[in-house]
C-alpha cells in the first residue's frame, strides 16, 4: 500500500472510530438526560413480547430476562453506551468494542427499537471490524505501546 493511500486509510478509519464513539457517548447521555430506567426498560421488554416484528428469541429474553431484571438494564444500557463511545474514542480494544457494538445494535434491531441513527452505527463498526489495526493506529492503546504515554514519562520531574 502506497504511503499516501495508508495515511488516508488510517484518516478515515480514525474518523469512523471516532464518529461512532461520539454516536454512542450522544445516544447514553440522551438516555441519562431524560431519565432512562427501569420504567423504559419495562416499556422495551413488554413491546417486544408482544410485537410479531420482534423474533421470538427476543421476545422469551424479553419475557423472561429484560422485564424482570429492567432495573439492572435500565442502569446498564445508558452505562454500556457511555462505555462503548469512551472506548472508541480513544480507540481502546477496538475490534472487541467495535463487535460489542454489533451485538448490542442487533439486540436493539431485535427489540423493535430502531432509530436513524443505528444503521449508520453498524455501518461504521463494520469498517472497525474490518480494519481495526488502521483504526486503531492513532489511539491511546497506540501511544502507550510507543512508550509516549509510560507511568514513567507521566510522572512529575
Amino acid at each position: 500500500m502506497s504511503r499516501a493511500l495508508n495515511l488516508a486509510a488510517v484518516v478515515l478509519t480514525t474518523a469512523a472510530r471516532v464518529a461512532l464513539g461520539l454516536l454512542w457517548i450522544n445516544e447514553g447521555l440522551i438516555k441519562y438526560r431524560a431519565g432512562f430506567g427501569a420504567a423504559d426498560i419495562r416499556l422495551v421488554a413488554d413491546g417486544a413480547a408482544a410485537s410479531s416484528r420482534v423474533p421470538g428469541y427476543f421476545q422469551v429474553f424479553a419475557e423472561h430476562v429484560l422485564g424482570p431484571a429492567s432495573g439492572l438494564f435500565g442502569v446498564l444500557m445508558p452505562l454500556l453506551e457511555v462505555g462503548l463511545g469512551v472506548a472508541l474514542v480513544a480507540g481502546v480494544l477496538t475490534l472487541p468494542v467495535a463487535l460489542a457494538s454489533v451485538a448490542t445494535l442487533l439486540s436493539y434491531w431485535s427489540a423493535d427499537q430502531l432509530t436513524e441513527s443505528y444503521p449508520v452505527m453498524v455501518a461504521l463498526a463494520v469498517v472497525l471490524v474490518a480494519w481495526p489495526a488502521l483504526a486503531s493506529r492513532v489511539s491511546v492503546t497506540a501511544l502507550v505501546r510507543r512508550g509516549r504515554l509510560s507511568p514513567a514519562s507521566a510522572a512529575p520531574r
